[in-house]
């Protein structure tokens, strides 16, 4: 993760910037929204979150409802009946909270309930760990929720208003997932410039859930569905994920307006004359971004596509950004033993095939990536020196390959 810099302008109004964590942040953006119900379970790393809104709350600087329930399955459950009945509701968790919530967010997204999840994204067990990494994440892909990623804690903060707004669009209504990797972004500590209260107030605006529950209008929610419906109940849900690329832009321009802080689904960084490029998501962007620099210095002609949106992958987005660019490779933050990662797999099926394209799995449970590591992955890509489709580990400062 790479810190904002912030210099000192005698002109400029400073009194919304603050440091803070990445979890504090979200707290500050729930804060600001005031959801009607909170329902939560606390689990390492996303418990800050809970600890800061719950101390905003006793403070009386929001009125959320905070319900203490006995498991991440039971949060997500409350979060659902809360949110169809007419409340806006949010709810965060983490790893193997995650795991066991990942149930009723299926049924979160089937039933068109727009509720935001601020997820300290976390190795899964075994063996335990708490550390961050995006295993968690990856569980839930094919949900039928959103998922975003931030780099920073400001980005984390950012991404949590703009996630009430997107998942709250008539033309979405599904819930999303704001990843924050779990202690690079939850515990670390930088400049966030936080908006005005009123201002996020207007942003986001009233929650107004269309078919309320306890509308006098009679509906059936969460009904069994046989082989003759359920296949286009399912297709309406698919429409509504890839909905959501407009939207987001619509969301995001909304937002830029606001803060003149600009967010797209996918990101690029020095890739107009590059030949060879990074791909991933996460904290670790930033240190990518370090990594270009250096080696820009020193004349080689590299680039990072950092991707915000993941769930619905922006394919064409992809595609367009890595059109010119002959040697590439994505860097996942989990595995999936018997075949290559998700965001692997994505890119892959997004790009031309004429590319050179590499797998990298790094950082798994915590490890450290280090600059030096990172640069490795780059030069070797640059050197030739991975076959194509290769399937690279990124252990310390070297990548090494399996034949």
């Amino acid at each position: 993760m790479t810190p904002r810099i912030f210099f000192h302008n005698p002109g400029k109004d400073l009194s919304h910037l603050r440091v803070m964590t990445g979890a504090q942040g979200v707290a500050h953006a729930m804060r600001q929204i005031d959801p009607d119900v909170f329902p939560v379970y606390p689990i390492t790393p996303q418990t800050p979150i809970i600890q800061t809104l719950s101390q905003f709350v006793a403070d009386g600087l929001c009125h959320t409802h905070i319900l203490d329930v006995e498991s991440e399955h039971s949060a997500m459950s409350a979060a659902i009946g809360a949110g169809l009945a007419g409340a806006r509701a949010m709810t965060a968790t983490a790893s193997q909270g995650l795991a066991l919530m990942v149930e009723i967010i299926y049924l979160a997204a089937s039933l068109r309930a727009p509720i935001v999840i601020a997820v300290g994204n976390r190795a899964l067990s075994g063996p335990i760990n708490i550390h961050g990494d995006h295993s968690d994440a990856m569980l839930a892909r094919d949900s039928g929720a959103i998922q975003i990623f931030a780099e920073s804690a400001e980005e984390a903060y950012d991404l949590t208003l703009i996630a009430t707004k997107l998942a709250e669009h008539q033309e979405v209504l599904l819930p999303v997932m704001v990843g924050l990797d779990g202690f690079t972004i939850t515990h670390s500590a930088e400049a966030v410039d936080l908006l005005p209260d009123s201002a996020v107030k207007d942003f986001v605006g009233p929650y107004a859930y269309p078919f309320p529950l306890l509308d006098e209008k009679k509906g059936t929610y969460g009904p069994f569905s046989m082989p003759d419906t359920y296949f286009e109940l399912k297709y309406q849900q698919i429409e509504s994920l890839q909905n959501v690329l407009t939207v987001f832009e619509k969301v995001a321009d909304d937002f830029f307006h606001l803060s003149r802080r600009s967010y797209q689904a996918v990101e690029t960084y020095r890739l107009e004359d590059a030949e060879a490029a990074l791909v991933m998501m996460g904290s670790h962007a930033g240190t990518a971004k370090e990594v270009v620099d250096h080696m820009r210095a020193q004349g080689a002609m590299v680039g990072l596509v950092e991707i915000r949106l993941f769930r619905p992958f922006p394919r064409n987005a992809v595609k367009e950004a890595l059109s010119r660019i002959s040697k590439i490779a994505v860097l996942d933050k989990a595995s999936s033993p018997g075949t290559f990662p998700p965001l692997f797999l994505d890119v892959a099926a997004s790009i031309d095939k004429m590319s050179k394209l590499i797998s990298v799995i790094y950082g798994l449970g915590g490890r450290n990536v280090s600059v030096a590591g990172l640069q490795d992955v780059l030069e070797g890509i640059v050197a030739d020196r991975f076959p194509n489709n290769a399937a690279c580990y990124l252990f310390g400062n070297k990548v090494w390959h399996m034949t």
